[in-house]
């Protein structure tokens, strides 16, 4: 829960402007904030906010959802291998909810096994932050001075960074694999052809490429567990 406190922070700004924008498209605060309770994806309700204003169909809006969310395929594939052996699957589950950016960022840089109760402990905080944001987003956004609109959106990156420091601080492959992420997500939004690709598969390319390639280069053999 105290790793889930400065992620409820960043969500609670984040989702502050998705309140907002819910409420330009006609969403109510309660509509709003049942969207954010249920599916903890920012990129995607951004998504989905946008074709509920532009009049989009129930299947093309599900559609598109799915391929902005899609990492969190990759990422729900890593911690499934990360869990503690002999969990019940229930557990996965359960897990899936709280499979975002930020949860999955603490949640894989967790040494050694990770137990779902520190998944489940995080997202207990995360959550109502994001629910919480959404919600006062849409009651009192519009009353906020634009330049406090401008800073609450920043927050978000600002919360990425402080997943990846860390983490590149303690290993140089991990810093080499952010550069390298950093510079083929610039060339994919560039290049004619790639730029065309939705952000979705965007990721998913680039995850897939850049981690295969740095498990090919830089294999890290898994430690012999002995869990009663």
């Amino acid at each position: 829960m105290k790793d889930g406190f400065p992620i409820a922070m960043g969500y609670f700004a984040v989702a502050f402007t998705l309140g907002i924008a819910s409420k330009k498209a006609g969403l109510s605060a309660i509509q709003a904030s049942l969207m954010s309770a249920m599916m903890l994806a920012s990129a995607g309700q951004f998504a989905g906010i946008e074709m509920i204003a532009g009049g989009a169909g129930y299947l093309e809006m599900a559609m598109t959802t799915m391929i902005v969310n899609l990492r969190y395929l990759l990422m729900s594939s890593a911690l499934s291998q990360k869990i503690e052996r002999g969990k019940p699957f229930y557990h996965r589950l359960l897990m899936a909810y709280a499979v975002t950016d930020e949860l999955f960022g603490i949640s894989i840089s967790v040494e050694g096994r990770l137990n779902p109760c520190y998944l489940y402990g995080a997202a207990s905080v995360a959550a109502p932050g994001w629910v919480l944001g959404t919600f006062l987003g849409a009651v009192i956004g519009m009353i906020l001075p634009l330049r406090v609109m401008n800073a609450l959106n920043v927050a978000l990156y600002g919360m990425f960074l402080a997943v990846v420091i860390p983490a590149s601080k303690k290993s140089k492959i991990v810093a080499g694999v952010v550069i390298a992420s950093m510079v083929t997500s610039a060339l994919f939004s560039v290049i004619p052809g790639l730029r065309e690709i939705s952000s979705g598969f965007q990721m998913i390319i680039l995850t897939v490429l850049l981690a295969g390639i740095s498990a090919i280069l830089f294999p890290v053999k898994e430690e012999d567990e002995h869990e009663a």
